[in-house]
């Protein structure tokens, strides 16, 4: 999808007159004269053409800087500063006062753990629904739609008074974050240069542990110069704009979801008035239409929208059930939930045992370092090494056991060290490589599938690796070091499960998954979808 073709005409390249509405149309019907509609000659379709702010570098410069703030927000929420800690008392009876949502709330680690994991219940119900309804409804308006939802709930976080009401403005932050973490990446790849889409994918997937080392970094000193409160706010008003763009901006349009007006399936006819004379309704060719074929039209259009929404559900279960059969989608989610399983623990819990095991005074700042920078090189670098060794399903599977595993033995054996030098050479090492799984996995789950499920195959993977990986991660951490009280050892069993990822990928190898990026969709939208791919607003 580049930019506007050459030699097309401005009426050409704008989108049609807000007045007109669009009748879907079945090729094969014809007037009662007998005159053959042709498919694509009353084509008119605001997403057809590509928007003229659109280049695939800006692209993905705005996915990258919005991904960045969701995963900022993660990050802060974990950050010493604004996660603070509980009030506590000492044998001799002196208390300290708590600090942050931790020690205003007075949380215990489960209750702490929890909460980390909170919006993930809206990330769970809301990612499949924004996947479904991308068949009928533009995906680009539903990323604004759900960046509008994360940008209400990060403000309610900072307006929170108790456990259950921040709790429930988590939730509802999943919900906004559903559908840019299910389109966002589709979009990507339909659009970054085809010898560079692992590379692409890695700039983008970048963002999740840099905006994590941004978001404990940032929240270490909002919560030592403000209130915790702020850091929400701030975070809301940074994403606002975003939220408004996907609305004002000319949608773009996936592969695999055919645009409105496309040949292989309905044409439509542009009618200023339902109501209007039949000598006032004219197809595109000139050749005018009966008051009486619009009825019809009519008719055909709304039983067919019934049949549409009846089957919604069926048309869900259908895509499923091909995502659960897919062998090569399995494996590759199974290894990715050990692996978030690890990753999301780490990133909630990994500066408050650094605090603990080595003493750090800065250990908001020393793990948003190490991760700032392992994440972006080893996220870029991941992409890069899968495109220079030829970007398949089974060299993105040997790419990302070998990886994992090295990485592994890394992070395992820094934990060992007893100085803190020692332990942030190893760490450092061991999440370089840990991150470049970042683009191969994700270039997986994209390319073994039909495009048309790609959406779906991202939604159902992300919630996979947040229901089974770091959702129940953080305040299982939590309970296992409540009850063992030594950070070292729940530091060394929680690595000790990046080795069942590494495993479980390298069973992806024997496979020999095939790439489906460049199939035609078995499940084309229907004539209704199509008609309804129009912006919202």
């Amino acid at each position: 999808m580049g930019g506007v073709e050459q030699g097309k005409s401005a009426e050409e390249t704008k989108g049609p007159d807000p007045s007109i509405v669009v009748v879907p149309v079945p090729v094969e019907d014809t007037t009662k004269d007998g005159r053959h509609m042709a498919a694509h000659s009353s084509i008119i379709s605001n997403s057809a053409t590509s928007p003229s702010w659109f280049t695939p570098a800006r692209l993905l410069v705005i996915f990258c800087v919005i991904n960045l703030l969701n995963y900022l927000d993660r990050g802060s929420i974990a950050s010493n500063g604004v996660n603070g800690s509980r009030k506590s008392c000492t044998e001799s009876g002196s208390c300290t006062g708590g600090s942050g949502i931790q020690g205003e709330f007075n949380l215990n680690d489960f209750e702490d753990g929890v909460l980390s994991s909170a919006f993930m219940v809206g990330l769970l119900l809301a990612s499949p629904i924004f996947a479904s309804l991308a068949k009928s409804i533009n995906p680009f308006r539903l990323i604004g739609v759900g960046l509008s939802v994360w940008t209400i709930a990060t403000a309610g976080c900072g307006f929170s008074f108790n456990f259950w009401s921040i709790a429930i403005f988590r939730m509802l932050v999943g919900v906004g974050e559903a559908s840019f973490i299910s389109l966002a990446a589709p979009f990507i790849d339909d659009n970054a240069p085809p010898a560079k889409k692992t590379a692409w994918l890695g700039v983008f997937y970048m963002c999740i542990p840099t905006g994590y080392a941004v978001g404990y970094i940032y929240g270490g000193l909002v919560g030592s110069h403000l209130k915790w409160r702020w850091a929400f706010w701030v975070e809301s008003i940074l994403m606002l704009p975003f939220a408004i763009l996907g609305f004002v901006m000319k949608p773009l349009q996936l592969k695999g979801f055919a645009p409105a007006g496309s040949k292989k399936s309905l044409t439509s006819v542009e009618i200023a008035d339902p109501n209007m004379q039949d000598s006032e309704v004219s197809n595109a060719d000139g050749s005018d239409l009966l008051a009486e074929d619009l009825v019809k039209i009519a008719r055909i259009s709304k039983s067919k929208g019934e049949v549409a929404e009846g089957n919604q559900f069926t048309r869900f279960a259908k895509d499923m059930k091909v995502l659960l059969v897919n062998k090569v989608y399995v494996v590759n989610v199974l290894g990715y939930i050990s692996y978030n399983f690890v990753i999301g623990a780490y990133s909630y819990w990994g500066p408050k045992a650094g605090k603990n095991i080595y003493h750090m005074n800065d250990a908001d700042l020393v793990f948003g370092g190490i991760t700032v920078v392992c994440g972006i090189l080893g996220s870029i670098g991941g992409g890069l090494v899968l495109d220079f060794i030829t970007a398949t399903i089974t060299n993105a599977f040997k790419l990302l056991s070998v990886a994992t595993f090295c990485g592994a033995i890394f992070c395992f054996s820094a934990f060992l060290f007893k100085s803190l030098i020692g332990f942030v050479v190893f760490f450092s090492m061991g999440e370089l490589l840990v991150f470049a799984t970042q683009a191969p996995v994700n270039y997986v789950c994209l390319h073994c599938v039909n495009p048309s499920l790609r959406p779906l195959s991202m939604a159902m993977s992300t919630v996979a690796i947040h229901v089974f990986g770091d959702v129940p991660s953080s305040p299982l951490v939590g309970v296992l070091q409540d009850h063992i009280n030594d950070w070292r050892k729940t530091a060394l069993t929680l690595t000790s499960i990046l080795f069942v990822a590494a495993i479980i990928w390298f069973i992806g190898i024997f496979l020999h998954g095939a790439d489906k990026f460049y199939e035609d969709s078995s499940d084309q939208v229907s004539e209704t979808d199509k008609a309804n791919t129009t912006p919202l607003l």
